[in-house]
């Protein structure tokens, strides 16, 4: 194999296994609360793990779906944090799965070349491909760090 395929392979690899780990802390995470928890915020400031979880599907239908995927996705960010009719977090973490997937067949589908295509979206300054998938990843890492602290707040343990 070339160099160029070795990478590529590399790539692929790499970023399907960490959005695939990610996802799963998630599923982890949201996993043992009920509704009522998944969207309760124990702080008087910041989010519930539900209002993260619809911000992470938002994002990654959004700057990888909408923009590489061509999914036709429109988001409503604000929406991600302020949702208040609360819907059962088996349909939120439905979607989430769905995004994920997505993202995961996106990957698979670039070429070596893709990798370093234009890339801009509202909000982002990302300029290639690999650029904005790698920033998404750190992005999601992010706030699975804060869902870990919030779910030890609701249940003591994470």
């Amino acid at each position: 194999m070339t160099e160029t395929g070795d990478l590529q392979i590399v790539i692929v690899e790499s970023l399907t296994r960490r959005y695939t780990t990610l996802a799963e802390k998630v599923r982890e995470l949201a996993g043992c609360l009920s509704d009522e928890q998944f969207w309760q915020k124990p702080f008087p400031f910041g989010n519930s793990i539900g209002h993260l979880v619809l911000h992470l599907t938002g994002n990654l239908s959004y700057y990888i779906g909408a923009q590489i995927a061509q999914t036709g996705y429109v988001r409503d960010r604000d929406l991600e944090f302020t949702e208040s009719r609360h819907p059962a977090k088996t349909d939120v973490m439905r979607r989430f799965d769905d995004a994920v997937a997505m993202v995961i067949k996106t990957i698979h589908a670039q070429s070596a070349s893709d990798w370093a295509r234009e890339y801009s979206a509202q909000r982002e300054d990302a300029t290639h491909r690999f650029d904005i998938l790698f920033r998404c990843a750190t992005h999601f890492h992010l706030h699975v760090g804060q869902m870990i602290y919030l779910r030890y707040q609701l249940n003591g343990k994470a």
